[in-house]
């Protein structure tokens, strides 16, 4: 009984937090909403035996991407009369884009209710050794059978986080850098200059 419970709990929790993600006319309450829906949506995986795909929505999405998202917004200087003027025009467009996607969704639906595609017979490689939970039969296929693809994206990943600091740290003209050293080894008595001015009579720098 919990359980049916906490699903219609959690699933109800997700669908208005989404809506008024959407409806929000608040950037950052937006944000907030947003990560709202997440969370609700790790408990319903949580619920549904999946609890990799639960800890990936709260430590990738809410801990990376919607902090992400909520410092962009909030560091950002957003016209919200500009913003709403940009969703009223941009408004046939976009219930254009939710038509097409609701027709998607049909055409899924019942693609699925006819049913499934065959892709092929198991040959029982991937089988969840008897006992082990979620992550463990993840991670028991990565390190074993994937290790390489698994290899290279962490390899791809690494290169594409190396190329963006080269390209933040590239030598422009005009831009004055920053001297750690010489901030470090700086005496007080060099930050700060004793002047006497005479009355009537400016201080020059």
């Amino acid at each position: 009984m919990i359980q049916v419970f906490a699903f219609y709990l959690f699933a109800a929790l997700t669908c208005i937090a989404g809506a008024v993600t959407i409806l929000a006319r608040n950037p950052v309450h937006s944000v907030l909403w947003l990560i709202v829906a997440f969370f609700n949506a790790a408990g319903l995986m949580v619920l549904a035996g999946a609890e990799f795909i639960a800890m990936l929505l709260v430590i990738v999405y809410v801990g990376a991407v919607a902090v992400l998202f909520l410092f962009v917004v909030m560091m950002l200087d957003i016209d919200f009369a500009e913003l709403r003027a940009g969703f009223i025009r941009n408004f046939p467009l976009g219930l254009l884009l939710a038509v097409v996607l609701l027709v998607e969704l049909g055409v899924g639906i019942g693609a699925w209710s006819v049913g499934g595609i065959k892709l092929g017979t198991p040959d029982g490689t991937a089988a969840v050794p008897q006992g082990a939970s979620n992550i463990e039969a993840i991670g028991l296929l990565l390190y074993s059978k994937y290790l390489f693809l698994f290899e290279a994206a962490g390899v791809l990943l690494l290169v594409a986080m190396v190329g963006a600091i080269v390209l933040t740290h590239r030598k422009r003209t005009g831009v004055r850098g920053q001297n750690v050293s010489r901030q470090v080894a700086r005496r007080p008595g060099e930050a700060t200059v004793n002047v006497k001015p005479e009355i009537g009579q400016g201080v020059s720098l």
